[in-house]
């Protein structure tokens, strides 16, 4: 059975519509930001997705990430989306990598093949060579910054990467990218909040910050909004040529 995406047609139309379903995107990263923006994405209608990430699901991961259940705690977290994101879509092309983007794989990828390449990695260094190179890619970039230690999701916001304000990743990134001097070849947007709320947890896991599920997940829904206006905002300038 092949997924229903009537409603999808009904809001974006048939133009709209089989664009989408054309777009190629692979998201890094299937945490608490990734994961819900690959689900948006399967269920909105895109049929080509490339998912990647090193991680094994942990029981830490249960408040926030789409995956993370009791019962797959230990599974890798690609595959355990990938199987769900295929009952949502069968007809999907699905590629799930078991790994890290990170100076020793990144020739193992060819972003040239992608429309979008979603940014959703923690490591400073890891996300710094991947937006450096997706900006030297065809692709469009967007990147998630920190959705941690935040509450109020009316502070989410969207702008370019240079533009972020209040938020400590991007300020670390911007310093990093002068510093080493090698700035990305060319703009991007940002999924961001403003808001910073100390960290109060209380938990032994080393250098943890506090996040939950409702800001994590607009994060994600957000970047995925991202993509589905672009097509509808191309597919309605084609349609007015």
């Amino acid at each position: 059975m092949n997924s229903d995406l009537s409603r999808t047609r009904l809001l974006l139309g048939d133009d709209a519509t089989e664009r989408l379903c054309a777009t190629r995107v692979i998201v890094f990263g299937v945490g608490g930001v990734g994961s819900w923006c690959v689900e948006a994405l399967v269920r909105s209608g895109v049929r080509h997705i490339t998912i990647v990430d090193p991680d094994r699901v942990c029981p830490s991961n249960i408040n926030r990430q789409l995956m993370a259940t009791t019962s797959t705690v230990g599974k890798p977290k690609v595959e355990v989306l990938r199987d769900r994101l295929l009952d949502i879509s069968p007809e999907a092309e699905v590629d799930a990598r078991f790994m890290a983007f990170s100076a020793d794989t990144a020739t193992e990828f060819n972003l040239n093949d992608y429309d979008y390449v979603v940014d959703a990695i923690d490591s400073i260094a890891d996300k710094m060579l991947l937006i450096r190179t997706a900006c030297r890619s065809k692709a469009t970039l967007l990147s998630s910054m920190g959705a941690a230690r935040k509450l109020d999701p009316s502070r989410i916001k969207v702008t370019e990467f240079w533009k972020v304000e209040g938020c400590p990743l991007a300020r670390k990134l911007r310093q990093e990218f002068k510093r080493q001097g090698d700035k990305p070849a060319r703009k991007f947007r940002c999924v961001y909040s403003d808001e910073l709320l100390p960290n109060q947890g209380t938990s032994d896991e080393a250098r943890a910050n506090g996040s939950m599920l409702h800001i994590t997940g607009i994060f994600g829904f957000t970047l995925a909004s991202q993509i589905i206006n672009d097509v509808f905002k191309e597919a309605e300038g084609e349609d007015r040529k």
